[in-house]
């Protein structure tokens, strides 16, 4: 049996002999950005009147519209990816009004295909006409990243046999279109000044950002493109991930339902069962984070009147019962007659389930989550306070100790935990009409707009 063919095994084969200059992240993706500019404007638009090919991984890259409706592409990305959605509509080019079927063929000449695992991540694209031909990769380990770019024969030849047997390996109906699509290009005129031409044009467009203030805006335009990419990638993941958890819990329930077993195999399954369901909750909170950071923009328009006091009371039972099985108490602090507030009142409840989390991962035993309200001028305090116990009992405040991996994940070495970084905390409690305070030693502080019917 042939071994898998995969977009990384390829990358690491064109790289072999190749003498490099290693570049942190960071600049990897300003070259990476910059020479997709220069390929397109400068190279591909002059040579696509004849058709061609195009094969990318993890992302479209290219975003010429004119040019993608002459080119045949395929693309791998992962599972799930929301390309088709309105607000993503600028991945990909063409007419985005027509119906898309539900194994996800592209309009008219694209397809998109599984990307696993053994892919990676790092970007790739293979482009070829009968006058230009260019393959265009990241290869490296983390902050020691190359700019891959090949033109030459060989590697061209490699690259097409390469991906011929991955499409067949994966979808053999895909395989027979890129070779018959290969084969109506005829010969091809191998563009050996190609490499000549292209450094100095993408040096020179680099240098253009020699001024301090147009670098700055050249690095947070990348940044804030790449922070977008980095959400609708960890959006698709945390869908594929919620999947299988809810098949997991559906074969359980039925499992207790259909069968006798002795009660502490009951117990076990209702362990795991109440597991999965915290970390669908759990991902269903990335999932709606990583959502609001690629969208960029809070969509208030959901807010209705809701009363949160009633949703803690229809929620403390299920927080207790959490919390109790890590040995934390749990405390509510209501008083009688609050006013309503304005939110999302679906949207809220699991973002309360996941402060809740947030706040007492690594907690000891012994230790108290404190939830207040208290009306406070035209709003509502949401006050989260934990009260931590060291070996003498005494009263010790919590402070948060973790790195931002992102736009949306925090991972907090101590715990070794995955949990929204504050900046998505914030922006996903704003969505849902709340403003968010920090204050050190004092916990969370969140205000919610009163209902004006109030």
């Amino acid at each position: 049996m042939k071994s898998q063919i995969t977009i990384k095994k390829i990358q690491d084969l064109l790289i072999k002999g190749v003498h490099t200059i290693h570049v942190d992240d960071d600049t990897s993706r300003r070259m990476w950005w910059a020479s997709l500019e220069v390929i397109q404007k400068e190279f591909l638009s002059k040579n696509c009147q004849q058709g061609g090919v195009w094969v990318a991984s993890p992302l479209p890259a290219l975003n010429d519209k004119k040019t993608f409706n002459q080119l045949h592409g395929w693309l791998w990305s992962p599972e799930g990816f929301p390309y088709f959605q309105k607000e993503n509509a600028g991945f990909l080019p063409g007419n985005h009004s027509a119906k898309i079927t539900k194994d996800c063929d592209l309009i008219s000449n694209y397809k998109v295909l599984n990307l696993s695992q053994k892919d990676g991540y790092e970007p790739f694209l293979l482009i070829i006409t009968p006058n230009f031909q260019c393959i265009l990769s990241i290869v490296g380990e983390k902050d020691k990243k190359t700019l891959l770019m090949k033109c030459d024969e060989e590697s061209l030849k490699i690259s097409i046999e390469l991906m011929h047997a991955k499409l067949n390996q994966e979808n053999k109906e895909e395989g027979v279109k890129f070779r018959n699509v290969i084969n109506n290009l005829g010969n091809l005129n191998i563009n050996n000044q190609f490499e000549t031409f292209f450094w100095p044009i993408l040096s020179a467009k680099l240098a253009k950002l020699g001024s301090g203030h147009n670098i700055k805006n050249y690095v947070k335009n990348d940044k804030k493109n790449v922070q977008i990419t980095e959400a609708k990638l960890l959006s698709a993941i945390s869908h594929e991930v919620r999947t299988p958890l809810a098949t997991i819990r559906t074969l359980i329930s039925s499992t207790l339902k259909k069968y006798n077993m002795d009660e502490s195999m009951r117990n076990r399954l209702i362990q795991i069962d109440n597991e999965c369901n915290e970390q669908i909750d759990r991902f269903g909170l990335i999932f709606n984070a990583a959502e609001l950071v690629s969208n960029e923009v809070p969509s208030l328009n959901n807010l209705a009147k809701i009363n949160l006091a009633e949703i803690f009371k229809k929620l403390s039972p299920v927080w207790n019962k959490q919390l109790n099985r890590r040995g934390i108490s749990l405390k509510i602090d209501i008083p009688s007659q609050l006013p309503h507030i304005l939110s999302d009142s679906e949207k809220l409840e699991l973002m309360l389930r996941g402060l809740i989390d947030k706040n007492t991962r690594g907690l000891k035993e012994g230790s108290t989550l404190i939830l207040e309200l208290r009306p406070a001028g035209q709003k509502l305090k949401l006050q989260l306070k934990v009260q931590k116990l060291d070996s003498k009992k005494k009263e010790r405040s919590t402070r948060d100790n973790g790195s931002d991996l992102g736009p949306v994940l925090n991972w907090n070495p101590q715990t070794g935990s995955l949990q929204l970084s504050q900046n998505a905390t914030q922006k996903l409690l704003a969505s849902l009409g709340g403003h968010v305070t920090h204050r050190r030693d004092t916990g969370l502080t969140v205000f919610f707009p009163i209902s004006d019917s109030n």
